[in-house]
């Protein structure tokens, strides 16, 4: 039972950032076989995110001219509402999903295609690109290192727009191998070069996100690259990039360190490498939920800022966008240093230890106690003071709490605010034995 128990909690904490009520004492009743193969299927509808409006997000258009005032504020602030508006959306969709393994997914895809919005500066490339991100996130991976060559915002993000035949840019091409393809030195500065005289010719409209290829500004000469000397575009090479065995070794890799350990190497005998030989994401999802992995006690995971909070809506049934006021939670976040559309640099957002210092600790109680007076405990206030622990351990989907953490709630069973303050900022909780 205790194994179940550590399983069921580490499959709806990395898998679906957390449960919600009632799902977890379920899932122990059901089996981790039958949880599991319930979380995986993501064919059913969702009338939670089909009544979830779109935001509205219209091209626009080119900044007015420094000198009009007036204009440049409305613009200004059209923006910002846009950047607001889109964020708060996907943190609405992450909380209120019923089976949230695709928006999981599409999260630690964004951690991986890292993409900012403080360098491409307009919302509706960042909304293509989360659209995109989402439409592949259980696909194949070959397709969608395609469609992201020719997302607006990658390119805009990394200058593929100023790589011309006579200037080819590198830095697209450089962290299209290292950080989302190959990693690192899996490749030669000579491909670095050549990769970039194929990527030549992609031209990006800045506040669209629009990507056309002009012939004129492409390197159309041969190419030499992994074994291959012909000419080359954008697709023919990242053909060529994904055919590499480094690329199943590096995306499986990826997998596994953010949903298994960011401190044990991948262990063959779970199968996650085979079930991505053939770029599948999907099979390779699969793997890591049901051969075994997430039995294994030593395997941990730090909760990330936006899966903490998502996992706390999850459980008291939370919508972000409808707290107070309406960007509360985004202004919580940004003191975490994680906000969606907006990692850090290319390399995205740091793992693990990272978000363990004293300062995380701090903005998180900060955030806890703030949201603590917006809650309705009203279903924890039913359950007798005695049984409170046991209720908040399946509510939340903590595999166990230690005994100094179990001594804080005891001794705060009484004062909900605080009590709840204490749970979703313990240890046990914070991090994902």
């Amino acid at each position: 039972m205790e194994a179940q128990r550590l399983e069921i909690s580490r499959l709806y904490a990395r898998f679906a950032f957390g449960p919600r009520p009632g799902q977890f004492s379920q899932a122990l009743t059901a089996g981790f076989s039958t949880s599991a193969k319930n979380l995986l299927n993501t064919s059913l509808s969702d009338p939670s995110l089909d009544a979830l409006p779109l935001p509205s997000v219209p091209d626009l258009g080119q900044r007015p001219s420094p000198g009009d005032t007036a204009a440049t504020k409305a613009f200004n602030l059209s923006v910002r509402t846009q950047t607001e508006e889109i964020t708060l959306w996907w943190l609405d969709r992450m909380a209120i999903a019923q089976n949230p393994l695709l928006e999981r997914m599409t999260w630690f895809w964004h951690g991986h295609w890292a993409t900012s919005i403080d360098k491409v500066n307009f919302a509706l490339p960042m909304f293509n690109q989360n659209q995109t991100l989402r439409a592949n996130a259980l696909g194949n991976f070959r397709t969608m290192a395609h469609v992201m060559f020719h997302d607006g915002a990658l390119q805009i993000w990394l200058d593929g727009n100023d790589s011309v035949k006579n200037s080819p840019n590198e830095n697209l091409s450089r962290e299209f191998m290292e950080l989302f393809a190959m990693g690192v030195n899996n490749y030669t500065e000579d491909d670095v070069k050549a990769v970039a005289r194929a990527f030549t010719g992609y031209q990006v409209g800045r506040t669209s996100g629009d990507v056309k290829f002009n012939p004129k500004r492409h390197d159309s000469d041969p190419i030499k690259l992994f074994g291959s000397n012909t000419p080359l575009d954008g697709d023919s090479a990242t053909d060529l990039i994904v055919s590499r065995d480094e690329n199943a070794r590096f995306i499986t890799e990826r997998l596994w360190f953010r949903f298994i350990s960011s401190s044990n190497s991948v262990d063959t005998k779970f199968g996650v490498q085979t079930a991505f030989a053939n770029r599948d994401i999907a099979s390779a999802v699969k793997a890591l939920v049901s051969n075994g992995a997430l039995s294994v006690p030593q395997y941990g995971v730090v909760r990330q800022p936006v899966e903490w909070f998502i996992a706390i809506c999850r459980a008291f049934a939370i919508q972000p966008s409808k707290l107070s006021p309406r960007n509360f939670a985004l202004g919580h976040l940004l003191k975490m240093s994680q906000v969606p559309f907006l990692p850090p640099n290319v390399g995205g957002w740091p793992t693990d230890e990272a978000w363990l210092s004293s300062a995380s600790a701090q903005f998180r109680i900060s955030f806890a106690s703030a949201l603590s007076k917006q809650i309705d405990f009203s279903a924890l206030a039913a359950v007798p003071a005695e049984k409170r622990i046991d209720y908040i351990k399946d509510l939340l989907g903590i595999y166990n709490f230690s005994a100094r953490t179990f001594t804080a709630l005891t001794n705060a069973k009484d004062d909900l605010p605080q009590f709840f303050t204490l749970a979703v900022c313990s240890p046990e909780f914070v991090v994902n034995e």
